[in-house]
């Protein structure tokens, strides 16, 4: 799950530009802030999802980040129809379906093998 954040992050980075335009054209507020700001959580939280440090908050922080960026970046309920609606509501359901996993980790945890269940079982 964390890799599915490190890679869009990665992406957004190579092409700071085009993500830019891209997020202006979806009337996204304070672009270059915004922008920064989403690379950084996406890198930083999807990394501790992946060792497992702090998964439990980084899964809540994701998870609120791909529904901010559902709202903004797939908003299907203003389109015509057409193919390009039909994209804009599948990667919106898509996102739902991952920030339900991303939920279910905060729920649950990353695991026996993550650096936070070793801290819980040396303490």
């Amino acid at each position: 799950m964390g890799g599915y954040f490190i890679m869009p992050a990665i992406s957004k980075l190579n092409n700071f530009s085009g993500t830019s335009a891209y997020m202006e054209q979806h009337n996204v507020p304070m672009v270059s802030v915004l922008l920064v700001v989403t690379i950084i959580i996406q890198l930083v939280c999807g990394s501790a999802i992946i060792a497992g440090f702090k998964g439990k908050q980084s899964a809540f922080i994701l998870a609120g980040l791909t529904l901010v960026i559902s709202l903004f970046m797939h908003d299907f309920w203003g389109m015509e129809e057409g193919i390009a609606r039909s994209h804009e509501l599948q990667n919106f359901f898509k996102n739902m379906g991952i920030m339900a996993g991303l939920l279910m980790i905060t729920g649950l945890g990353t695991g026996k093998f993550s650096l936070d269940q070793r801290k819980k079982s040396e303490g």
